[in-house]
């Protein structure tokens, strides 16, 4: 198993439960979407984020963060955590809620 499918495995069972719930095969991994907008995926085994672009610079200076850079330039919104970053399942559950309030934040596509 990749690391994006252990990733995956992880991410499924703490947002499949979510309304608005889906999944789509992206950027050569999985994105989660919240009512139709991208709100988190796998890329490399680490994690995607996307979150309010107003505090892109703040999220980028967490720990084990870097700028979402998967298709050669750098997706302003959105933060790659590290495996680091995402090793318990509490880490892990604290970025996919911040990116699911964001996503629900969105109109429904």
């Amino acid at each position: 198993m990749t690391d994006d499918e252990v990733l995956v495995n992880r991410i499924r069972p703490l947002l499949s439960p979510r309304k608005g719930y889906s999944e789509r095969n992206m950027f050569g991994g999985v994105c989660f979407m919240i009512n139709g907008n991208m709100c988190a995926g796998t890329w490399k085994g680490s994690l995607i984020v996307r979150l309010d672009k107003e505090s892109h610079d703040e999220t980028l200076a967490e720990p084990h963060t870097k700028p979402a850079n998967i298709t050669g330039r750098v997706m302003k919104g959105w933060a790659l955590v590290e495996p680091e970053g995402v090793q318990s399942e509490s880490e892990l559950k604290t970025w996919l809620d911040r990116a699911v309030e964001f996503a629900g934040s969105l109109p429904a596509k």
